[in-house]
Order: structure tokens, then C-alpha cells, then sequence
């Protein structure tokens, strides 16, 4: 699993966007800018969110977390990831063969 810091986490994910989504530049984009609502990434662009991020940040997103909310933003997608690589470290360290 890779660590990164907040900063660094908001930055990848907003380059990432920028770089696969048109309408990021035409739009403007900032980590709160609602990315669903505006039509900046649609459903099918999530899927590719989702495995830049699995693949970036090495981490597994669960079917009950592909929710709106866990993408609607720059800052929605870094928490979420933030969230799932601290719950991979405390299984790992509480793991009896680690």
C-alpha cells in the first residue's frame, strides 16, 4: 500500500482529473468543485476514478463505498482514500502474521 501525504493525495487526484477530463479545464476545478453535478465526470468516468485510485494508492474500493458522496469531489475522493489506506494499515498492524 502506498502513503502519501493529504497534500500530495489531493494533488495526484486533481491532476488525474484535469488530465482525463476535458471539462475539468474548461470548468475550472478546485477540490470542492461537485464533479458529479456538474457533469466534469460522468458514470462511466468514475470507473476510471476508481481504478486510478485502486492502482495509484493501492487500496480496494468496496461495492458499498461506490456511492455519490465518495465521489463528488476532489476532497470526497482524497478522504476516502485516506480512510481506506489508515483501515489497511491498523489490519495489517493488528494482523498476527505481519
Amino acid at each position: 500500500m502506498k502513503t502519501v501525504d493529504s497534500n500530495g493525495l489531493h494533488q495526484q487526484i486533481r491532476c488525474f482529473i484535469l488530465e482525463k477530463f476535458p471539462a475539468a479545464k474548461k470548468r475550472g476545478l478546485n477540490e470542492e468543485v461537485p464533479l458529479l453535478e456538474r457533469g466534469i465526470v460522468d458514470s462511466l468516468g468514475v470507473l476510471d476514478v476508481i481504478g486510478f485510485l485502486e492502482k495509484t494508492f493501492q487500496i480496494k474500493i468496496d461495492d458499498d463505498e461506490l456511492t455519490p458522496d465518495n465521489f463528488a469531489t476532489v476532497s470526497c475522493m482524497a478522504a476516502l482514500v485516506e480512510r481506506k489506506t489508515s483501515a489497511e494499515l491498523t489490519a495489517k498492524s493488528m494482523s498476527p502474521f505481519r
